[in-house]
C-alpha cells in the first residue's frame, strides 16, 4: 500500500466519524471534537496493541488472542510495556462489535473506554497545576456529549461498526513523523482555528514548526535531552523538535492553560511514539504557577502574542523571585483595550530563565518586537548583553492565515560562541494562497531550505540575510530587524563624454518642460479666481 492510500485510509476514517456525529445532529457541538478524537485515539491503539503483539508473535491475531490462557494474556500485555496499551480482551473493537445489538452498547462502549483509561491511568494521564490527573478517555463520553437518550445507541453501533470494518495494517505503523503529523493535523483542523491571538489552541504551522526544528538543532546530534515549551497548544513545535533530535533521544516538557490543547497534545504524543512524555503535560497557567521549574536543553514556543491578563497581572508580581524572572518588566493594565495587553513579553522571559548553561530556545514573536520600545528592547539588550541572541528570521506576511500580524522568530543561545548574529529577511518569500477563505503565504521546500541553509551555515544573501556583530546591534540601538543592517546600494555607470552630455540634455529638456507645465498651471489657477464673484444669498 502506498503513503497515499495510507493518508486516504486515516482520513476517510476520520471523515466518516464526523459524518456519524452530523447526521446524528452532533455536527459543530462543544463535544463533536472529543466524540472524534478519542472514538480515532482507540481505534489507533487497538491496533497499535496488535501491531506490537504480532511483533511479538505472528500468530497473535484476535482469535489466538482469544485462546490464550488469562496468565499468558497478561505475560504479553506486560512484554510489551510502554510500547503499547494495555488492553483487555473484552475491550478490544472486535469483542465489542460483536455486543453490537444489546440494548445499552452506549453504556458498554462508554465502559469500554473507561476501562482502558484506568488500566492506562499512569501511562496516559495528564496533570493539572492542581495536581488532578486527566485522564486518557472521558468516563462517559457517549452519554456526556450525546444529548439526545434516543440516539446513543444509534451512534455507539454506527462507531463500532465503522471502527472494526477499518483496518490499520502493520505497514502505517511503520511510517514515520510525516505520516502522522499529517493524519493530526488533518484531524484536528476543524478544531483548532482560533490561533490569531486566542490562548487556548494557540497553533503554528507545520513550515515554520519545521524551520524552528532546522535551525534550533542545526549539525548537532543531541542525546538525552529535555524539550520544553511552556505555551505549548496542540504541540506542534514539540513534535518536529523531538523528530528532528529522535524521539528516543528526548523527553518532551510542556505547559498550557487550555484543556483541549493538553488532550490534543496527548493525542499528538501518542501519534508519534512519545507516550513516554506524557505524564510530563501539565494543564494549567504557566505564568503563575510553572510545573517545570528545572532548566531545559531545548525551548520551542509559539506564545499567544496578546491577552487581557489583567485579571491575575497583579499576582505575576508575588510570584517567587518575580524581580528576577521578569528581568525586563511586566506589562501594564491599559485603561482601554485590555485585551491587548502583550502576555508574549512574560513568556520571553521566562523562557531565557528556563535554559540551562547550555540551553538554547526559539520564540515566535510579533514582528514589531525587533524594533520596539520598552519591555521588548530592554528584553533585546538582555539578550546582547549577555551574548545570547544568536539567529532572527523575520517571516512573510499572513504565513499564519488566521492572523494579521507579522511574526519573526528570535533563536537565542546560553552557550554561544562568538559575537556573530545571523539576520534574516524573508518576508518576501513563498506565494500567496487563499485558505479557508482567508489570504495565506505558503513556503514551499526552496523556502524553507533558502532560510535553514542561510541561518545554520551562516550565508550573506543580498538582500535576504546578513551577519552582524554584537556591537553594530547595539549602535542600531538593539534592533534585531535585518533591513536596518543590509548596505545601501550605489549603483555605478560607466560613460562615455558624449552619453553623459546626451543625458544632461535630455535632464534640462525634461527640467524645462516641468517648469512650462507649472507656469500654465499658475496662470490658470489666477484666471480662475478672476472669475470668482460674491453673490449673496437671499432667503424666502
Amino acid at each position: 500500500m502506498e503513503n497515499t492510500n495510507y493518508v486516504e485510509t486515516v482520513e476517510n476514517l476520520v471523515d466518516s466519524i464526523k459524518g456519524i456525529l452530523t447526521s446524528a445532529g452532533l455536527g459543530g457541538e462543544a463535544g463533536e471534537y472529543k466524540l472524534v478524537t478519542q472514538s480515532f485515539l482507540y481505534k489507533f491503539l487497538n491496533d497499535k496493541f496488535f501491531y506490537e503483539a504480532k511483533k511479538a508473535d505472528s500468530q497473535n491475531d484476535y482469535q489466538h488472542l482469544m485462546d490464550l490462557s488469562d496468565d499468558d494474556y497478561e505475560m504479553l500485555q506486560w512484554s510489551l510495556g510502554e510500547n503499547s496499551a494495555q488492553i483487555q480482551r473484552k475491550d478490544l473493537i472486535e469483542t465489542l462489535y460483536n455486543q453490537q445489538n444489546v440494548d445499552n452498547f452506549s453504556e458498554v462502549f462508554d465502559t469500554t473506554l473507561n476501562d482502558i483509561a484506568l488500566d492506562n491511568n499512569d501511562l496516559f494521564s495528564v496533570e493539572t497545576a492542581g495536581n488532578t490527573q486527566v485522564r486518557l478517555f472521558d468516563a462517559h463520553l457517549i452519554a456526556d456529549n450525546v444529548q439526545d437518550g434516543s440516539q446513543r445507541n444509534h451512534v455507539a453501533r454506527e462507531l463500532i461498526k465503522l471502527l472494526a470494518s477499518t483496518k490499520f495494517d502493520r505497514s502505517i505503523f511503520d511510517e514515520g513523523f510525516d505520516f502522522f503529523s499529517t493524519i493530526f493535523e488533518y484531524m484536528i483542523q476543524d478544531y483548532n482555528k482560533n490561533g490569531g491571538g486566542n490562548y487556548a489552541e494557540y497553533y503554528t504551522p507545520r513550515t515554520i514548526a519545521k524551520i524552528i526544528a532546522d535551525i534550533l538543532v542545526g549539525k548537532e546530534s543531541p542525546e538525552n535531552v529535555k524539550v520544553y515549551d511552556p505555551a505549548a497548544g496542540s504541540g506542534t513545535l514539540l513534535m518536529n523538535i523531538a523528530n528532528k533530535i529522535g524521539v528516543d533521544k528526548c523527553t518532551v516538557y510542556s505547559q498550557d492553560i487550555s484543556q483541549k490543547s493538553s488532550n490534543l497534545l496527548r493525542l499528538n504524543l501518542i501519534l508519534n511514539n512519545l507516550s513516554h512524555s506524557i505524564h510530563n503535560i501539565v494543564q494549567g497557567n504557566t505564568i503563575l504557577n510553572n510545573k517545570h521549574p528545572e532548566k531545559m536543553d531545548y525551548i520551542v514556543s509559539n506564545p499567544p502574542f496578546k491577552l487581557d491578563f489583567s485579571d491575575w497581572r497583579d499576582q505575576v508580581e508575588s510570584v517567587p523571585n518575580s524581580n528576577e524572572l521578569y528581568f525586563a518588566g511586566i506589562p501594564k493594565i491599559p485603561n482601554k483595550k485590555k485585551s491587548a495587553m502583550a502576555i508574549y513579553e512574560l513568556f520571553i522571559q521566562l523562557i531565557i530563565n528556563s535554559l540551562n548553561d547550555k540551553g538554547k530556545a526559539a520564540v515566535v514573536v510579533p514582528t514589531g518586537f525587533l524594533t520596539a520600545g520598552s519591555i521588548d528592547k530592554k528584553i533585546r539588550k538582555y539578550l546582547v548583553d549577555n551574548k545570547m541572541i544568536d539567529t532572527v528570521v523575520s517571516m512573510p506576511a499572513n504565513v499564519f492565515a488566521n492572523t494579521g500580524t507579522n511574526v519573526s522568530v528570535i533563536f537565542f543561545n546560553k552557550n554561544k560562541q562568538g559575537d556573530q548574529v545571523q539576520l534574516i529577511d524573508a518576508s518576501k518569500l513563498g506565494a500567496k494562497v487563499k485558505e479557508n477563505g482567508l489570504q495565506k503565504t505558503t513556503l514551499y521546500k526552496d523556502d524553507i531550505r533558502k532560510i535553514v541553509d542561510s541561518a545554520v551555515e551562516r550565508k550573506d544573501v543580498e538582500d535576504f540575510s546578513i551577519v552582524v556583530s554584537l556591537s553594530e546591534i547595539k549602535k542600531k540601538n538593539y534592533s534585531f530587524s535585518a533591513g536596518q543592517y543590509f548596505p545601501i546600494k550605489i549603483e555605478y555607470v560607466e560613460l562615455t563624454k558624449d552619453e553623459f552630455e546626451e543625458k544632461m540634455q535630455e535632464y534640462q529638456e525634461k527640467l524645462s518642460e516641468l517648469f512650462n507645465q507649472n507656469n500654465l498651471l499658475e496662470e490658470s489657477i489666477k484666471k480662475q479666481l478672476g472669475n470668482l464673484n460674491y453673490e449673496q444669498n437671499k432667503m424666502d
